[in-house]
């Protein structure tokens, strides 16, 4: 499997190119990148200005391994207001075609938003709708990933929705093709659940793995840790993924220091070659 690390384990105000020097230099075999509203990889991009960061990459000898966003929470496919679903479709369809100039073939995506307790003043939508909803802009959205050759990768978040692995499973399965799957994240089910069990649940349909770790008695978001640092249980994390033949990029998303800049990319790489090693 391969060793990654998303650019917001950098801190703040590192440019996206650095980001990429220091994950090559360290020893990363990738990065995700991330898209944002501006900036330059953004929604305003040109695919020039895209192609840099494939270009770049290329130079470093370090691959890029997916897309991320987080601009789902603020314009989620399960909004109330048909507009502001709309923007959110046309957030996905432009980083589908992002990430194809990026060559890489994946996207994260959040599947909507029943409500976020660390999001202040995060409108709540009943679960049952932001299921139809999220349903309904996952199927349409199916066909735009597979003209572009990218998957979209819906990731398990704390937003309320999609809380077990069995729901999980059913949903994929529901939209019923193979550009719509699920990015792991290991971290994010230790709150209410065993990431050893949506592993050997979701199978197949896991697409990307986002690693982290948390400690259950903190039980909030302040709970995240590094590394080998919670409660995680990596080795029956790695036997299940062996066991459903994953053998993708085990991407590592961590809290940036705002000093010592590489010090948690140092520390997060030799945490994940013990990780592999289990």
């Amino acid at each position: 499997m391969k060793k990654g690390i998303n650019v917001w384990s950098f801190p703040a105000g590192m440019s996206a190119e650095d980001c990429m020097r220091l994950a090559a230099k360290t020893g990363y075999d990738s990065i995700e990148l991330s898209l944002d509203a501006e900036g330059p990889l953004s929604l305003k991009s040109s695919d020039e200005e895209i192609a840099r960061f494939r270009t770049l990459a290329d130079e470093l000898g370090i691959e890029i391994s997916s897309l991320a966003s987080g601009l789902y929470w603020g314009t989620p496919l399960t909004h109330d207001d048909p507009a502001v679903r709309e923007q959110a479709k046309a957030t996905v369809r432009f980083q589908l075609h992002a990430a194809r100039v990026l060559g890489c073939g994946a996207i994260l995506v959040v599947p909507g938003c029943v409500g976020a307790d660390f999001i202040p003043d995060c409108p709540v939508v009943p679960y049952d709708v932001a299921y139809d909803r999220a349903l309904e802009a996952c199927r349409e959205l199916a066909k735009d990933a597979e003209e572009a050759g990218v998957v979209i990768a819906l990731e398990n978040v704390w937003n309320k929705f999609l809380l077990s692995p069995l729901e999980t499973r059913d949903f994929i399965d529901k939209i019923g093709s193979d550009y719509v799957k699920v990015y792991f994240d290991i971290g994010n089910v230790l709150v209410t659940g065993y990431p050893e069990h949506w592993v050997k649940i979701l199978g197949e349909r896991i697409a990307r793995v986002h690693v982290k770790d948390f400690r259950t008695i903190v039980g909030n978001i302040n709970g995240f840790v590094d590394l080998l640092g919670g409660d995680a249980n990596f080795p029956a994390v790695m036997k299940e993924l062996r066991a459903c033949g994953y053998d993708g990029y085990l991407t590592a998303e961590m809290n940036g220091f705002p000093c010592a800049t590489d010090a948690v990319v140092v520390r997060t790489l030799d945490a994940l070659g013990r990780i592999v090693e289990c």
